[in-house]
Order: C-alpha cells, then structure tokens, then sequence
C-alpha cells in the first residue's frame, strides 16, 4: 500500500514538474515580438553589445569622421554623432584621452545607450533576459536532478518491495521509469532551449531585416548583419578583430590546461567579465549585477561611463543602475545627447 501510495506521488509531482518547466519556456519565450527598428537592434539580436559597438565603428569609419589606425588608437575627426550610440562612442573617447581602441570599444559596450537596445529587444519578447534564463535554467536543472536522484532510490524501494511480500509483480523501479525518463528529457530540452538568448520572434525578426537589405551598401549594415567578417576596409577589419580579442576569455587547450591570449590580466579579466554581460533591467544592477551572457552591464552596480559628453561637459544624474530609477540610461543618454548636439 505505501509502494502504491509513493508510485501514485512521484506520478503527480513529475506530471506538476514537467508542466511548470515547459510553460515556463514557453512563457518567457513569447511576447509581442515584430519586426527591428534598426540596425543596432539587428546588430544586438546577431552578436549583443559587441555587434553593436562594432556597427558603429564601422559607421563612424567609413565616413571619415574617426581614423583607426595602429597599433589601435582611434582618433576623431569630425566629432559628429547621428545616433545614440555613435554619441556613446564619441563620449567614451572624450574620456579616455588615449584613445586605445580596446578600451574604448569595452566601455560603449557597456554605455547606456547600448544597454537601452538589449532592454527594448527584451521588452518586445526578440530576447529573453539574462535574469529569466538563469532561472529557467535553475529550474530546469532541478526538474534533471529530482530525476537523476530518484532512479537509486526506486532501486531501493524495489528491492524493499520484494523482500516485504514475495508475490509476483512488475518491480517498481519499471513502473516509475516512464515519468523520470519523462521528467529527465523534458529538463534537458528546456535547459537547451531556455539558454539561447534570441528567441524565434527575434529570429524572424532578424531574417526579415535581412530580407529586405539583402545587400546593404554602408559598412554598419554589413558588420550588423554578418559580423566583422564583412567589414569592407581590411585595416579596420584587423583593428577591429584585434581589439575583440583583446578581453577574450582564456581557452583551454587539448590538456584541459588554460591559455591566456596577449595582454589578459587579472584586471582584463575583470573588464571582460563586465564587458561581456548584459543587464536587462536597471533594477537587476543596482544589487551588483545579476547579469549573464550576451551583452553589456553595469559594473558594480553602476552605469559605467556616462559621467562625461564629448563636449566636455558632464551628463547630469542618471549615472547609477538603482531599481528605484525606471532607467538610468535614458536620463544619461538623454542629457549626453543634448550636450553633444549643443557642442
């Protein structure tokens, strides 16, 4: 009777497992989607902020209003910014004199600017912010482990079964297989799926975009929609890969040992850790970061940059990621936009 009872248990609390697991992917996959307003949007959905950063480089190049050259030093030649973000890349560079292109490259990453994109995107459900995934990983994983864990112990209770009554039966480690193995799958394929980022209206999205710029003339589009690999000037194209390479995380090589690439420091690889995150929400970096693959963030629960404009003159407020604010990138972003169309 308590076999039956414990059979009739597990039944209920995998069929609830697997329910709650699948209609929490499905949920946070969904949303109103539609199609991109730009390229930056397109640029985010196909490589995150890095895309994006790099779109605007490419922009900024071609029109001779920045010279990259080596050994990556940007140096601006027009200070006109026709977006927001163009605006970003110009700011940080007022702000950092030197005008490494690696540096320079890693705090528009982690500009408002771009940040506002991956929150739009997320908004209109084209991604999926780091913050759900993560929790959808975790529960996917639970719903893995619960399963994994009572495989022995329905061996046990099996053998506790026969030695109690010496009748004939199906043991009870087969009569509870068909829900774990359920329960087991069903978290492995929503753990896969709940990991990508883009989800199938972004997508859409995104080879609706390219449908219509099918062959773009302008090299923001290019670098948007296929990377740095259709970068059309081969010495910003070098530059470029370069300066990606600079924060790249350590490899691991065939022994399972790391290799860490030229010029990764302790501090590198701090900057990349932020570099290469993005908050969703302004809310989930004012505690720190609860941020994960993908894109730009906050770094320690900051706005990064935003202090100064490229005119010189500093952004009123907005500097912080508090959860009190709606959204510290509009009031930065919005201030640097003024005081660099006034400039």
């Amino acid at each position: 009777m308590t076999v039956n009872f414990l059979l009739v248990l597990i039944y209920i609390a995998g069929a609830v497992g697997i329910a709650l697991v699948i209609t929490r992917v499905v949920r946070t996959r969904g949303g109103p989607g539609g199609p991109v307003h730009d390229r930056y949007e397109v640029a985010f959905l196909n490589g995150g902020p890095a895309r994006v950063v790099d779109t605007a480089l490419a922009a900024l190049q071609a029109d001779g209003r920045i010279a990259i050259g080596g050994p990556g030093i940007v140096a601006v030649v027009r200070p006109t910014a026709y977006d927001p973000v163009e605006r970003a890349v110009l700011q940080e560079h007022a702000a950092a004199p030197h005008g490494a292109l690696h540096h320079l490259r890693l705090g528009v990453m982690r500009h408002p600017a771009v940040q506002e994109i991956g929150d739009g995107l997320a908004a209109r459900g084209l991604i999926v912010d780091p913050a759900t995934r993560r929790t959808t990983a975790r529960w996917c994983g639970a719903l893995v482990i619960t399963a994994f864990a009572l495989f022995p112990l329905s061996i046990v209770l099996t053998v506790i079964d026969f030695s109690t009554d010496t009748g004939f039966r199906l043991p009870f480690v087969f009569k509870v297989a068909p829900v774990l193995f359920a329960a087991l799958i069903t978290g492995i394929v929503c753990g896969s799926v709940s990991a990508r980022q883009v989800t199938p209206a972004g997508r859409r999205a995104v080879f609706a975009y390219g449908r219509a710029h099918g062959r773009p003339a302008d090299a923001g589009h290019l670098v948007a929609l296929h990377g740095l690999r259709a970068v059309p000037d081969p010495v910003l194209r070098e530059q470029l890969v370069a300066a990606a390479r600079f924060h790249a995380p350590p490899r691991r090589n065939q022994r399972g040992r790391r290799h860490s690439p030229s010029h990764f420091s302790s501090s590198d690889a701090a900057a990349f850790g932020v570099a290469a995150e993005w908050c969703a929400t302004n809310s989930s970096c004012g505690g720190g970061g609860s941020c994960s693959g993908g894109g730009a963030s906050c770094s320690s629960g900051s706005c990064s940059s935003g202090s100064s404009c490229s005119s010189g003159s500093s952004c009123s407020g907005g500097s912080s990621c508090s959860s009190s604010s709606s959204s510290c990138s509009s009031s930065s972003s919005s201030s640097c936009s003024s005081s660099s169309s006034s400039g």
